[in-house]
């Protein structure tokens, strides 16, 4: 068997994670607003919706952190943002040109519960006048066991949230403080109780491997202790060092981070303790309790990969509301500006925010079926995807040939145009899906390594 170090020196490579396909790094400015307002006239006006809002304020910094967000401490940021959120709602509402069903809505950021009591159901008023809000949706919320307070939770409950995450990483305090994010077992167990006492019951926890100074034995001591708060769902992310992208990454000690050898067999670890406990692995780095609704879909083939990760939502349909928020329609993606001021700016000026995006081809759209179904089920049917696509699957006969190697190496499968990826290679996963990316640039330092 080819040993670990191996595999790494041959699949190892900075890929994107593959939320969307073509990936973000394709984006342009020639989708901008007009071509956004031409996708959505064409809509059907009983199509359902999704909508994510991003509410990019934190309290603290996390010195990890990759996403878009700035660090505040006055109440005027927050609620200037939100008048202008509220009416990025109706700007929406007035383009879509009638007032669609919406059936899940994914609150992220930052810490969307920033916003505090009075704001948070200012913007959820206003979401339930411009959409026909389902009873059945599912409001989910990305929350920081630092700062929520019993108010908020009480909120939550009573404006419908029904799923929330929560951003753990690591329990142990040397790495806490590592990484600048001081958060005991004990209150995050405390903040469990609350929600579940809210009858907030579903519960995801966001777990990381790779940060400073941990083991193969920490991040499993970290899992169990995440498993005794019987999570519904895990998420087991692997840190993306970037600090060329994001600058405040540079307070990492570099020299204290596991090398690609340690990440993975502190990622196998952790999985391993969930898979022992009863939970189904879940595409490249989930996993969640069989009855859990991801669980559901991967079994029944409904997996789905999106901007938010794994989902089983069936919507057409996503509106990306907020700074830096990505849009995705049957045409295409499309991304508001990133920084607050243009974003505000365009908003303010009666315009759809939006910098950026792509208009898939033909071509694109079938690597984008086959790279999703890879990602979320672990299994290809490359001939049947081809001919659903009206293509013949010979085109991808270079690509065979690469996972001919891939499966010499044990990462997977092949059985004419079928391939099944091994346990094995579930952690090299984007190098498999990337055999499918043809605009795919390897030496690109915009994606941290796949493992």
């Amino acid at each position: 068997m080819v040993d670990d170090a191996t595999l790494i020196a041959r699949w190892d490579g900075r890929l994107p994670r593959y939320t969307s396909y073509p990936t973000a790094v394709q984006f342009h400015p020639g989708v901008d607003e007009a071509r956004v307002r031409a996708w959505l006239a064409a809509l059907p006006a009983d199509a359902p919706l999704s909508l994510y809002l991003h509410v990019p304020f934190c309290r603290r910094l996390c010195w990890y952190c990759g996403c878009h967000m700035v660090v505040v401490n006055r109440a005027a940021p927050v609620e200037a943002y939100v008048d202008d959120l509220i009416e990025e709602i109706a700007l929406w509402r007035a383009a879509l040109g009638a007032r669609h069903r919406v059936t899940r809505i994914h609150w992220g950021g930052g810490t969307p519960s920033i916003l505090g009591t009075a704001q948070w159901r200012r913007v959820d008023a206003a979401l339930r006048t411009a959409f026909a809000l389902d009873p059945s949706a599912e409001i989910a919320v990305e929350l920081d066991p630092r700062t929520l307070s019993h108010a908020m939770v009480r909120t939550l409950a009573e404006t419908g949230v029904s799923r929330v995450s929560l951003g753990v990483q690591d329990f142990d305090p040397a790495v806490q403080k590592a990484v600048n994010r001081i958060q005991p077992f004990e209150m995050v167990a405390e903040l469990v109780a609350r929600l579940r006492g809210a009858r907030i019951e579903r519960i995801n926890l966001d777990l990381m491997y790779g940060l400073p100074h941990q083991s193969e034995i920490s991040v499993a001591r970290t899992a169990r202790q995440a498993l005794a708060l019987n999570p519904d769902r895990v998420a087991l992310f692997g840190y993306a060092h970037v600090p060329w992208m994001k600058r405040h990454q540079r307070l990492i000690d570099a020299a204290a981070l596991p090398g690609a050898g340690e990440r993975l067999a502190q990622f196998r670890a952790a999985l391993a303790v969930f898979l022992a406990a009863g939970h189904v692995a879940i595409g490249l780095d989930h996993a969640a309790r069989p009855d859990d609704p991801l669980a559901v879909a991967q079994a029944e083939g409904r997996l789905r990969r999106t901007f938010q990760g794994y989902t089983d939502d069936t919507a057409p349909v996503l509106i990306g509301l907020g700074a830096s928020a990505i849009s995705a329609l049957p045409q295409g993606y499309a991304q508001n500006e990133a920084a607050v001021p243009q974003w505000r700016a365009a908003i303010r000026a009666g315009r759809l925010a939006i910098a950026r995006g792509v208009e898939p081809d033909a071509e694109d759209r079938l690597r984008a079926a086959l790279i999703e179904r890879l990602m979320c089920d672990l299994a290809l049917d490359i001939g049947a995807t081809c001919r659903a696509h009206g293509a013949s699957p010979d085109r991808f006969a270079d690509a065979v040939a690469r996972l001919d190697a891939m499966a010499a190496d044990g990462l997977l499968a092949r059985d004419g145009w079928r391939i099944a990826v091994s346990p094995r290679g579930r952690p090299f996963l984007r190098a498999i899906a990337a055999v499918f990316d043809r605009h795919l640039d390897p030496q690109a330092e915009r994606h941290a390594r796949a493992v």
